[in-house]
């Protein structure tokens, strides 16, 4: 054996044996992302608002208006820097196996909580909401001589009414619990227009009735929440309610020290109330009685045992350095996500083994080295994963994702492993019909080989660097799952080109030199081998029937609008209930009507076992969509949330504005390559075709009852590459044959008809074994991957016929005169 063939030999097992220990022990190595395992993911972003209002109050600026956009952005990202910090202390309380929090762009951070139940998720939810900003400041001098002035001109704050002889306040029916946030507070300081801030402080009165005392607030403060030490719940002896006790560094001991000193009960009797204030409430306002050294301070106020614990944990994690919000929220039961594992195994297991099975009955012996290479894409296609992971990671200016390691393996990935197989197969059918032409004008085997290799070559390195490039812009305007297909995409389209341009290369000549194959014996389909069909003739017939189509379902997406658009791009909620007894339609839509949602879409669906969900889609998201989950799981059947999809209304439109810039990105970047590696008519032929294709495909999809979200466009761009790829085999053929002696002075409708001719055979076949994997994921899939799949299988079909009927008759029509010289 020659030293290259030893080389290459060594090469592969060594990239083996590296893969498999990538993912052995498979439950250690092997991470599964929150579709398959269950679990929650939030995105928060750092409110640029309160950012610059604090940098105000620490005397950076004399107003918000005098901050410059650049000093703000530069603050935001050290506030989302020490966010990180914080949130991940407060996750850590939960208890939560392996959560993932990082920062993402430069205001929002991520956190990945993976098997995270309900309880666990409500309680993240709450610990990432509170900013912690504990602040001692003094209850005005005259707040007694304000608030009586207020009550005796009736001027009482929106949802509130005088109660106990105007003591004290009282809520009106017109507020819910849920509008009480920090919002309320910082708005309800303005009452009053006096030179203080105007706040109500929660109590209990004798009968155990709710009430809030107000208070005006001096705006200075006397000490911070950063000085505290430890924090603790107690018990008053008395009546057991919960407190918070405080201790204080030594920082803080001595201001607090001197503050109480200062402030203490003067020689007329005076003394001064000193409030306690948390997130921009009042939770107390104790009078102070004398000088405190001890450096330890109580909060009392109506504490559950449950909120007094979490404040604890939030005060020992830390204050957040400014506000951040909740801007997308997604959620997957873990039983949700192993039914996902099963689905995607079968599809894997029923495509992988319907390729196999054909390409040996097809091709035969080649076929079986084929199916040889398969399975040698799957195995080194964890050390691709690993290599694009950095690479992608690298060109985005992000190493999220895992650089040196193996990604986090999520469902669009195992549609992503589908998908390689079914396109690996591409490369394998190209040399072998190409093989079958050498070997029947008399080649040798190995020269047969060797020809067929050298002249599929240019055609599989154009076909899989413009689907490479498609991968790396998803990756750069993809988020989360998407980029995992990203990854999963590039990583079988690098692993692929190597096991077949290399490796079913080294088996083939390796078989021919010792004589184990001596012969090319393949299959062929009847009227495809010898094809003379005059497609371009019927050109016309086609681009009528294109442009009905067209026209008639993007008159239907008009017609529908914001109706075609997931929350992915509206913005709003989705959630899924699985239930032990179903409730009627209309029972659900009433519940949803009475909490605020009379528009509210409801429907029951069915996945592919036959299990019956709910799904509610309502136009809020985040805190405003809470009661719409809560009246669905207290209706009578036992209503349990597996999924829950939330997304703000300034996701939504990134997101829609990133599905649009990919696109654009993609056929930019296409048309260079192709004016580069062709020439510009070329270019224009591969980009209205591949604009044909993402019109039908949406088209067609939204007019089935589908909607459009980041997984769908991700599945249009994955049409892309492959309409793209398609389409270079018939531009390969059409230039080589442009070359050749013997088509000298044939018109360039006689080239370009032959070409497709010639390349129908292949065309027909990889359309096939593509299909036949999507199909199981169709199959076999369920929810988002059911309509990836079906966007998938709608592309594949327009994208085999745009290349015949598109693609080159718009190069035909730029060379419409010409004659091959």
């Amino acid at each position: 054996m020659d030293k290259n063939k030893l080389w290459k030999w060594l090469l592969l097992g060594f990239l083996v044996i590296w893969s498999i220990t990538l993912v052995t022990p498979l439950d250690q190595k092997v991470k599964l992302g929150l579709d398959l395992k269950g679990g929650s993911s939030f995105v928060v972003e750092v409110d640029a608002d309160d950012v610059a209002k604090k940098m105000v109050e620490a005397g950076e600026a004399e107003s918000v208006e005098d901050i410059s956009e650049s000093k703000l952005k530069d603050q935001v990202e050290r506030v989302q820097e020490i966010a990180v910090e914080v949130i991940r202390n407060r996750i850590d309380v939960l208890g939560t196996a392996e959560p993932e929090i990082y920062p993402e762009g430069d205001s929002r951070i991520v956190v990945r909580l993976p098997g995270a139940d309900a309880e666990t998720r409500a309680e993240a939810k709450a610990q990432m909401s509170r900013d912690a900003v504990l602040t001692f400041k003094l209850v005005h001098k005259e707040s007694d001589l304000w608030v009586q002035e207020l009550m005796t001109q009736g001027k009482i704050p929106h949802g509130f009414k005088l109660a106990g002889n105007g003591e004290f306040l009282i809520r009106d029916m017109e507020i819910a619990d849920a509008e009480l946030d920090r919002d309320f507070y910082e708005e309800l300081k303005k009452f009053g227009d006096k030179r203080a801030d105007f706040m109500l402080m929660e109590d209990r009165v004798r009968d155990g009735s709710k009430v809030y005392r107000p208070y005006y607030i001096e705006r200075r403060k006397q000490l911070g929440g950063d000085t505290v030490n430890n924090a603790f719940v107690t018990y008053d002896q008395m009546t057991s309610v919960p407190k918070i006790s405080l201790e204080f560094d030594k920082e803080g001991e001595k201001t607090f020290g001197n503050v109480t000193e200062q402030y203490g009960p003067t020689e007329d009797g005076s003394y001064r109330l000193l409030a306690i204030i948390l997130d921009d409430k009042l939770y107390s306002a104790p009078r102070i009685n004398e000088p405190i050294y001890s450096g330890r301070a109580e909060i009392s106020g109506s504490f559950s045992v449950v909120e007094a614990r979490r404040l604890v944990n939030v005060l020992r994690a830390g204050a957040l350095p400014g506000r951040v919000k909740i801007v997308e929220e997604r959620t997957v039961a873990p039983t949700l996500g192993q039914d996902s594992i099963d689905g995607g195994k079968k599809a894997l297991i029923y495509g992988g083994a319907g390729v196999l099975v054909f390409m040996a009955l097809y091709y035969m012996l080649p076929g079986l080295i084929a199916n040889l290479s398969l399975v040698f894409v799957l195995l080194l296609l964890p050390v691709g994963m690993v290599v694009s992971a950095g690479f992608l990671g690298v060109l985005s200016g992000s190493l999220e994702g895992g650089a040196v390691s193996l990604p986090t393996l999520t469902l669009y990935g195992i549609a992503g492993i589908v998908l390689t197989i079914g396109m690996a197969v591409d490369a394998n059918v190209l040399i072998f019909e190409r093989m079958r032409e050498e070997w029947k004008v008399g080649k040798s085997i190995s020269g047969a080989i060797n020809a067929g290799y050298n002249k599929a070559f240019s055609t599989i390195l154009d076909a899989n660097v413009t689907t490479l490039l498609v991968a790396i812009i998803l990756f750069w305007q993809g988020s989360g799952p998407i980029r995992g297909f990203a990854v999963t995409l590039s990583a079988g389209i690098l692993v692929s080109m190597f096991i077949v341009l290399v490796i079913t290369r080294l088996f083939f000549n390796t078989m021919a030199d010792v004589k184990l194959i001596n012969s090319l014996k393949m299959m062929s389909i009847s009227g495809l081998a010898n094809a003379s069909f005059d497609f371009i003739g019927k050109r016309k017939i086609a681009a009528t029937l294109s442009i009905l189509v067209i026209v008639g379902t993007w008159g239907l997406f008009a017609s529908k609008g914001d109706a075609n658009l997931g929350v992915d791009f509206t913005g709003g909620t989705v959630m899924a209930f699985e239930f032990d007894q179903k409730q009627d339609g209309d029972a659900v839509r009433e519940a949803l009507a009475s909490v605020g949602f009379p528009s509210a879409k409801v429907a029951y669906e069915s996945d592919v076992q036959g299990k019956e969900f709910l799904e509610v889609k309502v136009g809020a998201s985040g805190e405003e969509a809470e009661p719409a989950l809560t009246v669905v799981k207290a209706l009578d059947g036992n209503y349990r949330d597996v999924k829950n999809d939330s997304v703000g209304s300034q996701i939504g439109a990134e997101l829609k504005s990133k599905g649009i810039k990919a696109i654009i990105f993609a056929l930019i970047g296409i048309i260079i390559y192709i004016s580069i590696r062709f020439e510009f008519a070329f270019a224009m032929g591969a980009i209205t075709a591949l604009a044909h294709d993402v019109l039908i495909t949406v088209g067609i999809y939204c007019a089935m009852g589908h909607e459009l979200s980041m997984p769908i466009i991700a599945a249009l761009l994955t049409i892309v590459g492959y309409s793209v790829n398609d389409t270079i085999v018939v531009f390969d053929r059409i230039r080589e044959d442009l070359k050749l002696e013997k088509e000298k002075g044939k018109s360039y409708k006689e080239i370009v008809n032959l070409s497709i001719n010639q390349t129908l055979s292949r065309t027909v076949l990889t359309s096939f074994t593509t299909l036949l994997t999507v199909v199981m994921l169709l199959i076999f899939g369920d929810g988002a991957v059911f309509d990836f799949a079906l966007a998938l299988c709608i592309g594949i079909l327009v994208g085999t016929y745009s290349s015949i009927f598109v693609a080159t008759p718009v190069v035909l029509f730029w060379h419409r005169e010409e004659k091959v010289k």
